[in-house]
């Protein structure tokens, strides 16, 4: 529920209804605006008397939340929420582009696509250190080696560096080299790993399952902010419908819904949707008009000699026509990339 207090509210008003809600087990969450404060308040309703709360001095009235995800919803908070990435802010006018290789393969692999890709005007690098597979014989990453790699490669361009992390046991290991955590399509319901990377303080990119919800996702994100993160992104890439051709089918639809149903950020990888990089183009486009927040793109300097989903990689000149291209896109809605 949300409990909204009178303009101009006592201080010790707002106390007596955070000792009232706390010392009835629920968890607290204190928005202070300058208008009015906005008490957030998740728990067991039944054991408490809504009327006799809104009997209490300084409280305006009390709003129940009626979506299943309460942290996650537009009821519980109505303006977008802005994640901080150090000095980058997902969630502003400003579109970003994370982008480079599906897996980490060498060094050389990596640096040379960092430096382009920060030419091209990325601010975040992708790379996999830990890749699950669909076949235990295909290549499953460098691991912490991959890693070591990334924070090189972040020293080098100051690009910022996204990586999946796929183990509950090896949360710690990966937010030591990580900017931002990634729970792939597989795992959004991995609620062990869930629970694990709600303890990190470090972003994190949800994406949705190939056959979730829109509600399925965003309860999945409940559970990362009900466990104390609230630096939540959360990443459309394609669901699992009956058509063939490509990969997977981008519900560009879920853009919207997903900002009209929740505060978070959304972001879309137009890369794993669609399995066919001639077609990333212009689904990237059509994500910045659909009002993504960033998107999430494979680059890789050889396409053909990739160990990890090459063939829907953009090559290095292909990822700058499109960035060239998404810009004009952008400055139509107000945005920058």
């Amino acid at each position: 529920m949300i409990v909204v207090m009178h303009s101009g509210a006592e201080k010790n008003e707002i106390d007596e209804v955070l000792e009232r809600l706390q010392g009835l087990g629920f968890q607290i969450h204190l928005s202070q605006g300058v208008e009015r404060t906005i008490i957030g308040a998740i728990g067991d309703k039944t054991r408490l008397n809504e009327t006799a709360l809104e009997a209490m001095p300084g409280v305006e009235k009390v709003v129940p939340i009626l979506q299943p995800y309460k942290l996650v919803s537009r009821e519980f908070k109505d303006h977008n929420s802005v994640v901080r990435v150090g000095e980058l802010e997902m969630g502003r006018e400003k579109i970003h582009v994370m982008a480079g290789p599906c897996a980490v393969e060498s060094k050389e692999q990596l640096m040379e696509t960092a430096k382009q890709v920060a030419r091209a005007g990325a601010t975040v690098l992708r790379g996999g250190a830990f890749k699950p597979r669909t076949s235990p014989y295909a290549f499953q990453g460098l691991e912490e080696e991959g890693l070591k790699m990334l924070a090189e490669a972040r020293e080098s361009t100051g690009l910022k560096i996204i990586t999946e992390v796929v183990d509950p046991r090896t949360v710690e290991l990966v937010s030591r080299y990580a900017d931002i955590l990634q729970i792939g399509a597989r795992n959004m319901q991995n609620f062990f790993l869930l629970k694990e990377v709600a303890q990190s303080e470090k972003p994190v990119v949800l994406k949705r399952g190939p056959s979730a919800t829109v509600e399925e996702w965003l309860m999945a994100a409940e559970y990362l902010m009900s466990g104390g993160n609230y630096n939540v992104i959360l990443c459309e890439r394609g669901i699992r419908t009956f058509e063939p051709y490509l990969r997977n089918t981008l519900d560009l639809s879920a853009v919207p819904v997903a900002k009209h149903l929740s505060h978070l950020p959304v972001i879309v990888d137009p890369s794993h949707a669609i399995g066919k990089w001639r077609f990333v183009k212009p689904m990237a486009m059509a994500a910045v008009a659909a009002g993504a927040d960033g998107l999430l793109i494979e680059v890789h300097p050889n396409p053909a000699q990739a160990l990890c989903d090459g063939p829907q990689s953009l090559t290095p000149d292909n990822f700058m026509d499109l960035m060239s291209e998404l810009g004009r896109v952008a400055s139509v809605l107000g945005r920058v990339v």
